[in-house]
């Protein structure tokens, strides 16, 4: 997996390539990046999945603690562009409720600054 960093105004944008999954290579999560952000004030942060080819139950988890860590600190969370595959995975394990998912990144945008 790899992560290119970008912003969009206040909103941090994680354009992520690969899978999302538990590796035997020891490298930096996707939570702890995410929790980088969170330390320098970071509070919007917005996961493009267009390029996500497979999340297993780890990478699910990556995500929901993602959401659960800029929501206790007042932040918002979305998703955009995810497969149909990816869309399937989100159904069944419930998160498809929980998040917001968008089709494109500027509808994504805007709906940062509705309260």
């Amino acid at each position: 997996m790899n992560i290119a960093i970008r912003e969009a105004g206040s909103v941090i944008i994680f354009d992520i390539i690969g899978e999302i999954r538990r590796s035997h290579i020891v490298e930096t999560t996707l939570h702890q990046v995410v929790k980088s952000q969170l330390e320098q004030g970071r509070r919007d942060i917005l996961f493009n999945m267009e390029y996500v080819e497979f999340i297993d139950s780890f990478g699910v988890g990556e995500i929901l603690a993602s959401y659960i860590s800029i929501q206790n600190l007042g932040g918002k969370f979305k998703l955009i562009r995810i497969s149909r595959k990816l869309g399937i995975v989100f159904k069944v394990v419930g998160l498809d409720r929980v998040l917001e998912i968008f089709d494109n990144e500027v509808t994504a945008l805007q709906s940062f600054a509705k309260p």
